[in-house]
């Protein structure tokens, strides 16, 4: 009974971590993706306040360790001081704050293994600290969470990142094969990763991945983010399931990862999309790759490589929008009303 209990706490625990990470993801990257290339638009109109939004929205995206780190916390039903320690050991731990000639410096998301890592090494130390500390609790516990757990989140990031270099070293080794395997992998391997802790934009970029693998890459995050939106509509409501495409799938990676059999019908829904990039030569570059649709940053570095006009816009509206919401509706009718295989409530996210 109590190896049961034992192994029942550490399942939740784990699920805490990954849905805090989640929630953070939604907080930090969504408006970002919905105001950017938005206000990318109005640059030439109202530059002042365009750019003031896009700074704002680009700062926030690193915020995402404090968020996913807060969010976990509470998901713990941890106290306001131990929520804000968790924070701030996870911002130290991601890598997004970099120290460099006494000056401080804050880009990008960091890296999300070592958020989750970090955020993990936070809460065990508070869970170990209990009420040790008294009256001293508020003044000590900050202290301890952020030199500690922080602290060793930022000894092991450098070795946590040797996982994205293993990983991108395989994608690489992709791009070698022939054009439509190639698509097809490509796909399913982003689409896997961006229901990871993995950065699929990282591993892009990392690798400078380009020309129809970035296409493939991108149009593969699509039709998993379609499939997953659609197939778990009728339990998220519309704004959720928006979220879905319109900002990241990774909120539902805690679900992906408890419930494994939730890859079979994304990683299908990818290969299917990453064979239509190469079949029609979508294209991207290393920095719009592994975004999908979010913030049209996909499409848009798709058409800048076509011939412009009306033609193109047709072509890739059929390829990021119509294409894979009638596949996303084809997944849900297959897997969860024909076979199933498995219920919209699988992914049912709390938000």
């Amino acid at each position: 009974m109590t190896e049961s209990k034992e192994t029942n706490g550490l399942k939740q625990g784990t699920l805490n971590i990954l849905n805090g990470i989640g929630l953070g993801v939604i907080a930090a990257l969504v408006p970002a993706a919905i105001l950017g290339q938005l206000m990318k638009a109005l640059l030439g109109v109202a530059p002042a306040f365009a750019q003031t939004v896009i700074n704002i929205t680009t700062f926030t995206q690193s915020l995402l360790a404090a968020m996913a780190g807060f969010c976990a916390a509470y998901l713990f039903q941890m106290n306001m001081i131990q929520m804000c320690s968790v924070a701030a050991a996870a911002m130290i731990g991601s890598g997004a704050v970099t120290f460099k000639n006494s000056l401080i410096m804050v880009a990008g998301t960091g890296d999300v293994i070592n958020i989750g890592l970090t955020i993990t090494l936070a809460i065990l130390l508070i869970k170990l600290i209990g009420n040790k500390l008294g009256s001293y609790t508020t003044i000590l516990l900050p202290i301890i969470v952020l030199v500690v757990g922080g602290g060793i989140g930022l000894l092991i990031l450098p070795y946590v990142k040797t996982v994205t270099t293993f990983i991108g070293m395989i994608v690489m080794a992709f791009t070698k094969l022939q054009p439509l395997l190639m698509g097809v992998l490509i796909g399913m391997s982003f689409a896997a990763m961006i229901v990871s802790p993995i950065s699929s934009v990282g591993i892009a970029v990392a690798i400078g991945l380009t020309g129809v693998a970035s296409g493939a890459a991108n149009l593969g995050i699509t039709g998993a983010a379609y499939t997953l939106g659609i197939m778990s509509y009728s339990v998220n409501g519309m704004g959720t399931t928006l979220a879905h495409f319109i900002g990241t799938p990774k909120i539902q990676m805690a679900n992906m990862l408890e419930k494994p059999k939730l890859f079979v019908p994304v990683l299908l829904s990818s290969a299917l999309s990453g064979l239509l990039a190469a079949i029609f030569n979508l294209q991207g570059t290393p920095n719009s790759a592994g975004f999908g649709f979010s913030g049209l940053i996909g499409p848009l570095a798709a058409y800048a490589k076509m011939t412009p006009g009306w033609g193109s816009i047709i072509l890739l509206t059929v390829l990021y929008v119509v294409y894979p919401v009638a596949l996303g509706f084809f997944m849900r009718w297959l897997f969860i009303d024909r076979l199933s295989f498995a219920q919209a409530e699988d992914l049912r996210l709390e938000v």
